[in-house]
């Protein structure tokens, strides 16, 4: 079943993984998990809880970076009614929900220093006070996983990330590789999931043609396992027969053309994140909740890209966030829940800093910016 947590691979990387988790799993030490968004850092949290003596105790996981800051300590540590605004009754936090069992905290790296200090503190203590409460604090029993797509220490040395909480968290560290890094595993997880699809939208197995198969094999998988299981839904669905060619295969894996220049298969190394999607949004003519909202949402993306994304968008616009909504192909009634979004999730941008840039329209191609030379 695919809700049962499982490394799929027989790669030497997969096994390198699957031996940092039995490792894991055999004490209570905190565990901090990294590697890119779709890597499979949640089942890896998963399996270390399954596999340890907490495995009939509960497992709570919650992404730091889906939750805004002022909001953070509540869902953590819980509050009393009348504590704030809309605390219309006394509420449990997770931690105390995760009591005797493992609470995984995703994309730590997006928690705000106030909230990392709160954290340290109760790594420190194990205590829990919920917010506006008097009472004395709770101490729970919880073991802390935790994981980031990036790079704590560089946060460290941009005085982003607390150096004594990152050492507090990073007893147990497991890196999980990117999927080109084990390309040798695609075959196995291609057939894996193309059969699960199969099964749950009652089709048959798709067959993948051996040309098809070489280009998947090339492409770089830039949202690595996730994008990969997504694609083998979006074969299933769309098949036109039983054998899937290279005219099934989604547009981007046509983005990353195979070089024929090396002997080992290659393709054109992509873009940065955030610029791939600012020019599927200004060329591609493609709605910022499609191209955005929902890869965001579901954890595809980082605040980090976001706030990239708008400032190339407000360097267009120098500095107007209603020109920004008809650039992101937005109706104009949009707008206000654009902002809301924006400030829900730290992404709105202090419009001072493009007003005074000069007017510059975006180029449909690179040769068009060297003729201008810039």
């Amino acid at each position: 079943m695919l809700n049962t947590p499982h490394l799929i691979g027989a790669s030497a990387a997969i096994r390198g993984v699957e031996d940092d988790i039995e490792c894991a799993a055999r004490s209570d030490a905190k565990v901090l998990i990294t590697g890119e968004s779709g890597v499979g850092k949640e089942i890896v949290a998963r399996l270390i809880h399954s596999r340890s003596a907490r495995r009939n105790g509960p497992l709570v996981p919650i992404n730091c970076a889906g939750i805004p800051e002022t909001l953070l300590a509540s869902e953590l540590f819980g509050h009393m009614r009348g504590s704030f605004t809309d605390a219309y009754r006394d509420k449990r936090g997770l931690l105390e929900e995760a009591h005797g069992g493992t609470i995984f905290l995703d994309e730590v790296g997006e928690m705000g220093l106030q909230m990392q200090a709160v954290l340290l503190r109760f790594l420190e203590t194990g205590e829990i006070q919920p917010v506006g409460s008097d009472r004395r604090p709770a101490v729970v029993n919880v073991r802390v996983i935790t994981a980031t797509n990036r790079s704590l220490l560089d946060q460290v040395a941009l005085h982003e990330f607390r150096e004594d909480l990152f050492y507090r968290l990073n007893v147990i560290h497991i890196a999980v590789p990117p999927l080109r890094e084990h390309k040798e595993d695609v075959p196995l997880l291609l057939d894996h999931y193309l059969r699960h699809f199969a099964t749950a939208h009652r089709a048959d197995a798709p067959v993948l043609g051996e040309e098809t198969l070489d280009r998947l094999m090339a492409y770089q998988w830039p949202g690595n396992v996730r994008e990969l299981k997504n694609i083998a839904e979006r074969l299933v669905v769309r098949r036109n027969s039983t054998t899937v060619t290279n005219a099934d295969l989604p547009r981007e894996l046509w983005q990353h053309p195979v070089s024929n220049q090396v002997s080992e298969r290659a393709v054109v190394p992509s873009p940065s994140r955030s610029h791939t999607m600012f020019d599927r949004l200004t060329r591609g003519r493609e709605s910022f909740w499609v191209v955005v909202h929902e890869p965001f949402m579901s954890r595809d993306m980082t605040r980090d890209d976001l706030r990239a994304l708008i400032r190339q968008g407000l360097e267009l616009t120098r500095g107007s966030y209603k020109s920004l909504v008809q650039l992101f192909n937005m109706p104009p009634d949009d707008y206000q829940r654009f902002l809301n979004f924006l400030r829900k999730y730290q992404a709105h941008l202090p419009i001072q800093d493009f007003r005074c840039l000069p007017v510059r329209l975006p180029l449909p191609d690179e040769s068009r910016r060297h003729a201008v030379g810039e």
